[in-house]
């Protein structure tokens, strides 16, 4: 087994995080959350993130990024202090390859239970040890006990050469998960002097993060930017005094570069909002991360380039989770991708987050079959969906 195996969550069930209280939702390759504000989509978001941090450890600069406080990830809806999580991972072929689960304890700021779950051992923390517990004889027991502080998971204070290859590919795997939730221009204005190997929530890293990449990949990202502009004649990560970096890019409205007709270069200051978010997504499909999040996918973007762009998603290798409220983004998913990937959340009376696959609404399936998936999306009353939900739900029960 290689330890950058390609791995996807295809489940995940969420416990006392804000609104996710007893929540459960499955997610195959692309996934496109929908439903009225305040349901719970950014919230999805956050909860994966979340967990990926456990993985990195540092929760404290985590949750100052988001300005936020320990306390607010607990649910105001319940009176429970841990915060319950179970995350099923699967491998290339779509099969089975382990469960990771736990509590997270807010108060001390890191996991009071934890388990790996593989076919032949399960890899626990339990009763202030860490260890592996063999479910056959190929593996032998271990066991170590915790005398040393740590953030998150476990897992972000163990190297990776006391682990068992599996967990290794697992921590590996959740450790390149990446949410660009607070992806905004102002952000990707910003100078910046190193990337930390990812963009920052917001961006905020994209000039040290161009800077890095690899030739290969940064003609690949032209390219593609060529569909959308066709009058850019490139882009690059200027480097400044004291080590900064600085985006730029070069146009020119004349076809050709002359002596007549030079390129404009224009420094990240001037770049339009939608070229700039443009150039942070197709950064984030060549970057090594596994998991995408991106929440409200169309904001800043022209519509005539958004089919472009959900394109580029739905193909690529990796996993993919966005937000949307566009008719229009529904619209240029094939059907199958549809029924699969389009999922919407709603609140029950109590305040929970709840979530079903859109095109398994009996109203929404028929409606499939004569309409376009965003057709469908506009045709739909979503505040009366509630009854013919809860008529499902009863019926599953």
């Amino acid at each position: 087994m290689k330890k950058d195996a390609q791995l996807r969550i295809a489940g995940i069930e969420a416990s006392n995080f804000k609104s996710l209280v007893d929540f459960k939702i499955n997610l195959p390759r692309f996934s496109c959350l929908i439903g009225l504000n305040g349901a719970g989509k950014s919230t999805i978001l956050h909860f994966i993130d979340f967990v990926s941090q456990l993985v990195r450890g540092d929760m404290k600069a985590w949750l100052n990024d988001r300005k936020w406080k320990a306390a607010d990830l607990k649910s105001k809806l319940t009176s429970k202090n841990n915060i319950g999580f179970d995350i099923l991972i699967c491998d290339e072929n779509d099969k089975r390859f382990c469960q990771w689960g736990g509590f997270y304890n807010p108060s001390i700021g890191h996991c009071t239970y934890e388990y790996i779950d593989f076919k032949d051992f399960v890899f626990q923390v339990k009763y202030n040890q860490v260890g592996v517990k063999s479910k056959t004889a190929r593996i032998e027991e271990w066991h170590i006990d915790i005398t040393f502080n740590y953030e998150g998971s476990i897992l972000s204070a163990l190297k990776d050469k006391r682990l068992p290859l599996q967990v290794s590919v697992v921590k590996n795997f959740l450790d390149k998960i990446h949410s660009l939730d607070l992806l905004a221009p102002e952000y990707l204005r910003q100078r910046t002097r190193e990337s930390s190997g990812t963009l920052g929530l917001g961006g905020q890293n994209l000039a040290s993060f161009l800077h890095e990449m690899s030739d290969p990949k940064q003609l690949k990202m032209f390219s593609l930017l060529k569909k959308a502009y066709p009058q850019l004649q490139g882009f690059a990560a200027k480097s400044l005094r004291s080590g900064w970096k600085q985006l730029e890019i070069s146009e020119n409205y004349h076809g050709q570069e002359s002596e007549f007709f030079p390129s404009m270069k224009s420094e990240a200051r001037h770049i339009n909002d939608g070229m700039l978010r443009m150039i942070a997504i197709l950064a984030e499909l060549q970057s090594e991360n596994r998991f995408l999040l991106f929440d409200e996918i169309e904001n800043g973007i022209n519509p005539e380039l958004v089919e472009l762009v959900i394109n580029m998603l739905v193909e690529t290798k990796q996993q993919v989770l966005v937000t949307t409220h566009s008719p229009m983004i529904l619209n240029y998913l094939e059907d199958e991708v549809a029924r699969k990937g389009v999922i919407y959340l709603y609140k029950t009376a109590m305040g929970l987050t709840k979530s079903i696959p859109f095109f398994s609404i009996p109203s929404l399936k028929k409606k499939l079959e004569v309409m376009g998936p965003g057709e469908a999306f506009v045709d739909t009353n979503l505040t009366e969906l509630a009854d013919e939900i809860a008529g499902i739900t009863k019926e599953a029960e």
